[in-house]
């Protein structure tokens, strides 16, 4: 019986830990990866936020529809992008592509550059388009 009883300690341990590291991994994510935003979190941070919307996408996408506010940049040159634009380093960031990928992968340029809080349009583009919400058209 005390053997059992062991067995099932461990396991509640291990479930312990398991559900531990569950719960802290979008935390550790986020610390590490930048913050992934919803189109309301992005909405919310541009407006009352005033961030700062970087769109990675080609120009032809770019002018087919960008967020409110957003500039283009070349995902290739970055940092020479930002530079010319002189951006306050005071408001965050919101990298956004057409569907998120391109923009995880550009945080940590932004990051060298001063900026401390980024966040990434979680779905890009294609998720804003399907919350319904506006496009500025050139």
């Amino acid at each position: 019986m005390n053997f059992l009883t062991q067995i099932d300690n461990l396991a509640l341990i291990a479930l312990l830990l398991v559900s531990g590291a569950a719960l802290f991994l979008p935390t550790l994510s986020t610390l590490i990866g930048g913050k992934g935003l919803s189109p309301t979190e992005a909405t919310i941070w541009i407006n009352r936020r005033k961030a700062h919307v970087l769109d990675l996408r080609p120009e032809a996408a770019y002018k087919a529809g960008r967020l409110p506010g957003a500039k283009l940049i070349n995902p290739a040159d970055i940092s020479a992008a930002i530079e010319k634009l002189k951006l306050d380093r005071k408001h965050p960031v919101v990298l956004v592509c057409e569907t998120g990928a391109h923009s995880r992968k550009a945080i940590n340029e932004v990051k060298k550059l001063g900026f401390e809080e980024i966040g990434t349009l979680d779905g890009g583009v294609q998720a804003w388009k399907q919350a319904a919400l506006p496009l500025v058209k050139q």
